[in-house]
């Protein structure tokens, strides 16, 4: 069973998606809107059903104290969107507080320049967020 990866945001969502078992992340695409955020609903929708996905990771972003601030009540929105539209999934909310950090880094240490980061850091952030679930789970060899 495969599990997407969702890095939310205003203008860009980044997605990745398991390996069919479950253990590793890949990036998957990036997807782009503005307003409209059925664009983002109905892309998603066909990722899910063209692999099979019945849980989706959402990264969650919460304020380093912990606390829920606005980018965090829009990701809320968002996930009640997901749900209403995509009914027969689960929807995990994750915490993704450094995730855009991270990807950062990982950008940096790949040589990624700087023209191609806007295209690939919200799918890098995605693979850390589903990757991140993905280990929690604990799956052993």
């Amino acid at each position: 069973m495969r599990v997407l990866g969702i890095d939310y945001g205003d203008s860009r969502i980044g997605i990745a998606i398991s390996d069919p078992l479950g253990w590793t992340a890949q990036a998957l695409e990036t997807i782009t809107w503005r307003s409209d955020v059925e664009v983002p609903l109905k892309r998603i929708s066909e990722l899910v059903e063209e692999y099979g996905v019945k849980t989706v990771i959402v990264g969650f972003p919460k304020n380093m104290d912990g606390t829920v601030g606005a980018r965090g009540e829009k990701t809320i929105e968002f996930i009640d969107l997901l749900q209403q539209r995509i009914k027969d999934i689960e929807v995990i909310k994750w915490d993704e507080r450094l995730t855009t950090v991270a990807a950062n880094r990982t950008m940096y240490e790949m040589g990624i320049k700087k023209s191609k980061k806007k295209l690939v850091v919200d799918q890098i952030a995605a693979v850390y967020i589903l990757q991140g679930y993905l280990d929690s789970k604990g799956k052993v060899l």
